[in-house]
């Protein structure tokens, strides 16, 4: 079991439990999930047990918390809340209860007794999640209502398609939020982005908006647009199926690799299984398309503009591009020498 607490839980919350009642010391138990299998049971469940209303639970469990927080064992477990109230305070101020949890213990039955001593401490504040934040705690109002409003308005800077690197937007975060000090630093900063909801961290370490396709990858295309951005040139589809699976571990055939990339308009293809993402700029279709392209765009070109700028798009063959461009059906030569669409 990996632990940073210097405490032993389980005594701990044996001492807190002996001062209350055994119904209510079995609500406690059976609603923070301290029994070795970590289940936190519903009030619905507790009383069906007990053949009571949900309702008469609650009161209970409200009864034995007020209970608790009056009895001598609590003050003396006052160095236990003092730590944890000082390790939160080191780690910023506030933090997902998830992370706090999972820094504190990875034992799950742990993290339960901790919840319960965050819960009877009057140091720390719990904030319910919302449509912008995770569950949380803090111990500083001050720092917390100020992570609070640089989230939200980091929340407002960053669009769907969005993926940014760690480094940019701890900086983008860090120069939103109004705290001096040690606190202030990208570690620190890293946990309270942690509380978001809205913005996430996919498994290459960019960020952005969490539902999306580039934070939670779901499938094959999701994962080919990641690793095609992350080589920032042109790949080939045998290679993106390759670094597919060595970069998520997910068996990427492909086959199947080829056909999803021919589906999806994020992707273009530039040569012989070679493609590139459509938001670098390039034009879709075959040759004769980014001719027609390149001509209205830039207005009447001579052959050889025509094959630099058409070779900047597709690696394919010069002669490719003549011969395209030979084609009467699409493209007309002015006395000039000088090529039009027909």
């Amino acid at each position: 079991m990996s632990s940073v607490i210097t405490f032993r839980p389980k005594q701990v919350t044996k001492s807190l439990l002996s001062t209350i009642p055994p119904r209510a010391r079995d609500v406690i138990v059976g609603r923070f999930g301290l029994d070795e299998i970590p289940e936190r049971k519903t009030l619905e469940a507790i009383g069906n047990t007990y053949g009571i209303t949900r309702e008469r639970v609650r009161q209970i469990e409200n009864f034995a918390i007020a209970s608790l927080k009056k009895s001598e064992a609590f003050t003396k477990s006052s160095a236990v809340f003092e730590e944890l109230r000082k390790t939160l305070e080191t780690l910023g101020g506030i933090m997902s209860e998830e992370d706090f949890l999972e820094y504190l213990s990875n034992d799950k039955v742990v993290q339960n007794h901790i919840t319960l001593y965050l819960v009877l401490s009057d140091e720390f504040t719990k904030h319910k999640e919302d449509n912008n934040f995770k569950h949380r705690w803090s111990v500083n109002d001050d720092i917390a209502d100020e992570v609070h409003a640089a989230l939200r308005d980091l929340h407002g800077d960053v669009s769907e398609n969005d993926l940014i690197p760690e480094k940019e937007i701890l900086e983008k975060f860090l120069d939103r939020v109004k705290v001096e000090g040690k606190q202030k630093n990208e570690e620190t900063a890293k946990r309270w982005l942690g509380i978001s909801k809205v913005l996430g961290k996919n498994t290459l370490g960019d960020w952005g908006v969490a539902s999306s396709p580039n934070i939670s990858a779901r499938g094959i295309r999701d994962y080919s647009f990641l690793v095609i951005r992350r080589h920032g040139s042109p790949m080939h589809f045998t290679e993106v199926a390759k670094k597919i699976s060595e970069t998520f571990g997910k068996k990427a055939h492909v086959a199947t690799c080829h056909n999803e990339l021919i589906k999806d308009d994020r992707f273009v293809l530039v040569g012989r299984g070679l493609y590139v993402l459509s938001e670098w700029g390039y034009t879709g279709g075959v040759v004769k398309d980014v001719i027609r392209h390149v001509l209205e765009k830039n207005g009447p070109l001579t052959k050889q503009e025509i094959v630099e700028k058409v070779m900047k798009e597709r690696y394919v063959k010069e002669n490719t591009i003549l011969v395209n461009l030979q084609n009467a059906k699409y493209f007309k030569k002015d006395k000039e020498g000088k090529y039009h669409i027909a």
